[in-house]
């Protein structure tokens, strides 16, 4: 069994490529989201038995998302319905050289006023092979961050293993008056992962949350050094040494439609740095992804890809990487958060079938 525990929300997204003042008044398209829910939903569609955790107001919309998570077959008898309204997000779409954007409407929501002790760890965790938090929802309230610790310290004392995507997101982590965001997130953050057996976050998660710094690289122009980023992760493993993986992911921003995706993986037990994907002689060779449907939820589809190999083939972290990597690179062909993409397109992709041809 395989667990998350985070807010899952509604995300209402402008119609096409609309800004907000072209879309409203008028229809939107509504779809669910949330980091976590999206990494269970990608690995429920691949076939893991996946349990998902959180805390929802007791109304007909939240009876809707929960069947939508039912229809995946993900477990949902351990959501707990409490006081409180279901977050929201607002997406509008970018194209070209204007970037997509997020507005968050989650204050007040049942999962950030949710009290550990309501998610009952010791029976809503049995059975977990694989626990997968976010620094997302830690980031909503200090009860969530302490419920999202209260699940993180119960799987390990049952013996799951406990993934962690960094996710730092600056327009929360604001549930301390005194304490700036990156600093808040600075603090609480490590507590979380010195918890985890994978870690995964890019270069801006490594800075914001560790203070570490990827020399040499500048996303937004394109520029990347792949052993600056082996750098980065090998210094994340020295800081958590109870550490097995970290995963970093590799996105240079030529545009809002056009991307190059890949990763990095290092393994702190073989200290074996890998990438992916690879050309035939093994060298960095990016995914360059143009028109580009929606990017959002492309780091959760790699988290659970990863998640996948690692338990799929836990002594072949290269192959786990490659499908991690392609995972989330066809992520960007799908709109919504979640990755309806299945293991025989993600392993067609990882083989080099890349052209896109109808399949008949």
């Amino acid at each position: 069994m395989i667990v998350g525990f985070g807010e899952i929300m509604a995300r209402i997204t402008a119609p096409g490529f609309r800004r907000w003042r072209q879309a409203l008044p008028g229809s939107v398209e509504v779809s669910w989201g949330g980091a976590e829910a999206n990494v269970c939903a990608a690995l429920a569609y691949w076939g893991h038995p996946v349990r998902f955790i959180t805390a929802l107001p007791d109304q007909a919309v939240a009876d809707a998302l929960v069947a939508s998570l039912q229809s995946l077959a993900i477990d949902t008898r351990w959501i707990v319905r409490r006081e409180g309204r279901l977050g929201l997000y607002f997406v509008e779409m970018g194209a070209n050289q204007r970037g997509s954007t997020v507005l968050y409407d989650r204050q007040g929501s049942a999962v950030s006023l949710a009290e550990p002790p309501e998610y009952r760890w010791p029976e809503a965790l049995a059975g977990a092979r694989w626990v997968h938090l976010s620094g997302i929802t830690p980031a909503l309230s200090q009860s969530a961050f302490q419920a999202a610790l209260a699940c993180a310290r119960q799987a390990k004392s049952q013996g799951a293993h406990l993934s962690v995507d960094m996710n730092f997101r600056k327009k929360l982590w604001r549930w301390h008056a005194e304490i700036a965001p990156r600093d808040l997130a600075r603090q609480s953050m490590p507590e979380l992962l010195a918890l985890a057996d994978l870690i995964v976050g890019n270069e801006e998660d490594a800075e914001d949350v560790l203070g570490i710094h990827t020399e040499g690289t500048n996303v937004h122009t394109g520029q990347l050094d792949v052993e600056a980023y082996g750098q980065t992760a090998r210094q994340i493993a020295r800081r958590f040494p109870q550490v097995r993986w970290v995963a970093i992911t590799l996105r240079q921003s030529y545009s809002a439609d056009y991307n190059g995706w890949g990763a990095l993986l290092f393994d702190s037990t073989r200290e074996e740095l890998c990438c992916a994907p690879c050309d035939a002689n093994g060298s960095y060779t990016p995914y360059l992804i143009r028109d580009i449907v929606d990017r959002i939820g492309a780091g959760d589809a790699f988290a659970a890809g990863l998640i996948h190999g690692l338990v799929s083939w836990p002594d072949d972290v290269q192959r786990a990487l490659a499908f991690a990597t392609a995972a989330g690179c066809l992520k960007h062909s799908i709109a919504g958060d979640f990755a309806y993409v299945s293991v025989p397109e993600i392993e067609s992709l990882v083989s080099g079938q890349s052209g896109g041809r109808v399949q008949r």
